[in-house]
Formats: structure tokens, sequence, C-alpha cells
């Protein structure tokens, strides 16, 4: 009989209790064990987890791969899928594995080139992979420079940070002055230029930001698990247009994802996103870490998470093509259960950090993006 895996996630997103799920529903009918930490006692991670912890704040990068081989070694840790400063733990990877523990991440130099857009557009464009035309700029003056050279080149500009992830600080820059209109309604990423620029002008401290045209949908993030060898065993597109959603298997969106993680070792599962600037797909950005709706793939047939963590364990799974592909869904929010009673308040990082098990819940609560697929 084999013997149970036990699964570590860290700091992550909501969406992933579905990651969860999918490592419990794996089709080798093998025990999973899940552990989560996070900082956020309600967390639905936590509440979806065999053990939970709450993460101790104000860790430095050193102090928190400290923390991570501490989790490791006392919950028998046998793979580790670490969001929260990967960097800092893919770099400490032979730590790790001399405790037991298997990193499900890429190796420090993919994840250095990747961290930083402006790194990763050059490294990308000189292996062949088309990427929209960009601005690094640190200064109102830069910032204005470039979204003249947009506009007279009849694009809307754009800008989002050099370094993060996510649509965080993504805005779209408007010549319109800020008025009622931008009060009313729901947030809008829309800004004015001058607001940026007062705003620039006020601010202690340089931004950097990538400046570039706002590409065109449909959005397409390819989902790829790589193995050690920098071989894809498995690429899938999700496609985005709007509130519809489906999956694509067309090479103009596989080929230059392949390119990219199998030439910079994006070793197990990664997220490479595509637009559309003109008539031609663009390169995005790259996440080298599960994406939040990975489990969307379940409606291919393919139970991604488990295949990873196979992987990870040193177990090959061959290439993986998905039997079909989905028909065309939307995403709702639902209903995911919390623990009934929030784990306390943090404690002083010195005092030990509650661990208990999930029980199920009493009172459903409803949590915002759960994720739930529903087809159209």
């Amino acid at each position: 009989m084999l013997s149970r895996v036990r699964v570590w996630l860290n700091r992550t997103y909501a969406e992933n209790v579905f990651f969860m799920d999918q490592l419990r529903r794996n089709p080798s009918a093998r025990a999973v064990e899940i552990h989560a930490t996070h900082g956020d006692a309600d967390s639905p991670v936590l509440a979806a987890a065999d053990t939970a912890e709450l993460e101790p704040e104000g860790l430095s990068p050193a102090g928190y791969v400290e923390f991570a081989l501490d989790q490791c070694q006392r919950r028998g840790i046998d793979v580790f899928v670490p969001r929260l400063h990967q960097a800092a733990i893919v770099a400490h990877r032979a730590d790790f594995a001399a405790i037991g523990t298997a990193l499900l991440a890429p190796p420090p130099e993919a994840v250095a080139v990747f961290h930083d857009k402006v790194v990763a557009y050059e490294a990308v464009q000189a292996v062949g992979v088309p990427v929209p035309p960009w601005w690094r700029v640190r200064t109102a003056d830069e910032l204005v420079a470039a979204v003249e050279e947009l506009e007279a080149g009849g694009h809307k500009a754009c800008f989002k940070p050099a370094s993060g992830a996510g649509g965080v600080g993504f805005r779209v820059i408007t010549r319109a002055p800020f008025s009622l209109a931008q009060l009313n309604g729901f947030p809008s990423p829309y800004v004015s230029l001058d607001t940026v620029v007062e705003a620039l002008a006020q601010a202690d401290e340089q931004v950097d930001w990538l400046v570039m045209p706002r590409l065109e949908q449909p959005e397409v993030s390819v989902d790829t698990l790589t193995g050690t060898d920098n071989r894809v065993r498995l690429a899938i597109g999700r496609t985005k247009n709007g509130r519809r959603r489906g999956f694509t298997q067309h090479e103009q969106w596989l080929e230059p994802a392949r390119l990219i993680a199998e030439g910079f070792g994006l070793h197990y599962l990664s997220n490479i996103q595509f637009r559309m600037f003109g008539d031609r797909p663009v390169l995005m950005d790259v996440n080298t870490r599960p994406a939040g709706g990975l489990h969307q793939l379940s409606l291919c047939g393919v139970n991604v998470p488990w295949a990873a963590v196979q992987l990870a364990l040193g177990e090959d799974t061959g290439v993986i093509e998905p039997p079909f592909l989905g028909q065309d869904y939307t995403v709702v929010s639902g209903l995911r259960q919390l623990r009934p009673v929030s784990i306390p308040a943090q404690r002083d990082v010195s005092e030990p950090l509650p661990c208990v098990p999930a029980p199920a819940a009493t009172e459903p609560v409803v949590v915002e993006a759960a994720g739930q697929v529903l087809p159209l």
C-alpha cells in the first residue's frame, strides 16, 4: 500500500481550495493530507486543510525560510507548494531536500527572470516570443513621454508595477479629468493622466512601472506542467473574452508557452498569459506558480494538481493530453465553509502557533470570487 502524501500550501489564494479538492480526488486513489498556513485566520484555505496554522507576520524572507523549514520538518511535509516568498524558498531547495521535502516550484534562476517584467520581456524576446512595446518609467516626465508616444501610434496607454502578481496596480490612462463620473457605479481601472502626474510629483519615492499599450481580448492563460528535464508534460490554454471562458489547444498560444516553459526551466506548474496586439498574440505575463484558475482544467478531464505532485515525488507522468476540451463556461461566486471559530489573533512569534484540524463549519459563509464554474 502506498503511503499518504503530505502537501503544504503556504499563504495562497482563496481559489486554491479547489486545488486542494483535486489533490484529494486524485485518480491514483492515494491518501493526501493537506497542511495550510495563512496570515488571515478566516482564509477558506485554512478551513479546507486537514491541519492549519497562522503565519507569523513581519518575517524577512530569510526568516520565512527558517519558518518554512521548521514547518516541513515538524509536519512531515512531502511536497511544499510555495507562493509567498517563493524566490527565497527555492534558493534553499537543497535544505528542504535534506529533510525530505520536495519543492513544487521552478529553480531560482527561472523565478528571478520572471520576477521583473522588464527582465522577462527582454529574455523572452531574445528567444523569439513576441512582446508588446513597453517603457520602464520611474518619473512623471518618463510617464508622459511614454503615454504620448503610445497615443501618437493610436494606442491607449496603461501601466502596472514592473514587479507584482495578478492585476494589482494595473491602471489605464485617460485624458479625461477626474469628475463625478468616476464616483458613480463601481471603481474603474481608468485614471486621469493629470492625476497620476500630480501624485508622482507629490510622492517621496520613485515608482517602477511598466507602460505599454492596452492589449485586446481574447486573453489566453496557458497552464503548463514541466518536468525537471525541461520537457513540457501538459499545456492547455484557458481563454477569456468578457464573461465567456473556454479552452484552446491552438498552437499560436501553446507554441510560445512551451518555448518559454522549456527554454527557461519553468519546472512544475506555471501560467503564461497572452493577449492580442493588433492581429498577433503577444506575451502579457508569466507566473511561476499555479494559477488560481488551474482547477478549471478539470472540465477537460485532467487533474493537473495531482500530476504536478507526482512529478515532484519523482513519478514521471509522461505527456498528458486532455481527452476533450470542456464547453464554454463562466465563473460565479459560491459558498465555502469557514471554521466555526476563527483562529486566535496573531500571537507573538516567540509563542507556538496554533495548529488544529479543519472541522466542518456550522454556518457556511459566502466567499467572494470562490471560482465555481458553470457552463454557459
